[in-house]
């Protein structure tokens, strides 16, 4: 096993030798080329962000926002020149992450955890270091050249039923913006990301503070932020400690902007009661408590009619309660409001097939399809071919989907083999 993982490392490093880290300076291999990098970020930044929640498109001026915070710190960064983009999700798991090429996203859940601008500049900051130093095309390289690929990152996407089904390129992107980092990787982007603080005009204590309330929290196995943040971003003591050091070196001092940040997140702020009664309603759901979960649920729309996640779960409940007529009408809401969405796209396609709507079943889960390939959708899309008696279409749904493994792909194969017969 030594011997194999040397040759690979030797073959490794004569066809691709090595490259200075434009962030540390410091020489290291390099198997994937810059382009490369780009590429792969820019094409899974869209699904990445769907098997995370979608976005968090009631409040679009926060996007604008976050966005702003992000380009100021990305203009002081080692990598200027890389094509930055931030955007919010719509998911209550504290989190944060970049993609290759600057693709950088923020959960809801974690902007209502900070108190100023400049504890959010200090997460935009590490995340820049990540994306700037190369950190998720590191991890990458690591599982190649040990031959694992890049499932050896082991993650699983999201508790979404259907992210474990995403096919292709946008299962690497989750699985690279879910990666959890190294201790030295996490470290280099705190000592980074503070820099950048300071170069962009931000108090870097808010860094110290930001990583002590993280440390707290971890300590109190809060089930979302263990979930979520501290699952790809662990906290330590001696985390704070280096941040400590280096502010002391530096010296503290510099913008907070409370006032702009707490004006900025006032409609999330608003919101948030919506999204409490959402996320209990998930729970009580988890207890097959449907008719209270419908309740709690009917909460958060009263709260916000125009969130598409909550019709969703209300549709979904009534799929449970073996009430598909209603569970239509709410899946259809959904797509109204987020056409986008490929989760409520394949709620909505598999309720009609199972109401024998096949031409609405066929239209939303190719559409779904078209914004996140999932092994269910196709699957499916080859049953529908086959109630219509078009056996050339099933049978290339049903190759698609067999090339997932897992139960999908076994009922796939057993398909395909009864259509050879």
């Amino acid at each position: 096993m030594l011997k194999a993982l040397l040759t690979a490392l030797t073959l490794a490093f004569t066809l691709a030798g090595c490259s200075v880290n434009p962030v540390t300076g410091e020489r290291q291999l390099s198997i994937i080329p810059e382009s490369q990098e780009l590429t792969m970020g820019a094409e899974q930044y869209k699904p990445t962000q769907q098997t995370q929640g979608g976005l968090f498109y009631l409040d679009p001026e926060l996007t604008v926002y976050v966005r702003e915070v992000g380009m100021k710190l990305a203009a002081v960064s080692d990598r200027p020149d890389l094509p930055y983009d931030f955007v919010v999700l719509n998911s209550s798991v504290p989190n944060a992450w970049a993609l290759p090429g600057g693709k950088i996203a923020i959960n809801r859940g974690l902007l209502t955890a900070f108190s100023d601008e400049a504890q959010l500049a200090s997460v935009l900051g590490h995340e820049i270091v990540h994306a700037a130093a190369r950190h998720s095309v590191q991890r990458m390289q690591q599982a190649q050249i040990i031959g694992l690929g890049v499932g050896a990152l082991g993650l699983a996407l999201t508790d979404n039923e259907w992210a474990g089904m995403v096919m292709g390129g946008a299962a690497v992107g989750a699985q690279l913006a879910l990666a959890q980092y190294s201790q030295d990787h996490e470290l280099e982007s705190d000592y980074f990301g503070i820099r950048y603080m300071k170069a962009a005009g931000y108090d870097p204590q808010a860094a110290v503070e930001l990583q002590q309330i993280f440390l707290e929290m971890s300590k109190g196995r809060s089930a979302g932020f263990i979930d979520g943040l501290f699952a790809t971003h662990p906290p330590s003591a001696k985390r704070v400690a280096a941040n400590r050091k280096l502010v002391s070196e530096i010296g503290g001092g510099g913008y907070r902007g409370e006032d702009v940040y707490q004006k900025k997140t006032a409609l999330l702020r608003k919101l948030q009661p919506a999204y409490d009664a959402h996320d209990k309603a998930v729970e009580l759901a988890g207890k097959k408590e449907y008719a209270a979960a419908i309740d709690k649920v009917n909460q958060a729309i009263k709260l916000a009619p125009r969130e598409a996640m909550f019709y969703n779960l209300r549709g979904r409940l009534y799929q449970q309660q073996e009430n598909l007529d209603k569970a239509a009408k709410d899946f259809d809401k959904a797509v109204e409001l987020y056409p986008e969405m490929y989760v409520y796209r394949i709620n909505n396609g598999l309720n009609a097939l199972e109401q024998n709507n096949l031409a609405k079943a066929k239209d939303n889960l190719t559409q779904a399809n078209q914004s996140m390939p999932t092994s269910i959708a196709f699957l499916r899309l080859g049953d529908i071919a086959v109630k219509q008696n078009d056996r050339g279409e099933a049978i290339t749904n049903y190759r698609t989907a067999a090339q997932a493994g897992g139960d999908i792909g076994q009922e796939a194969q057993a398909k395909l083999a009864r259509l050879s017969q």
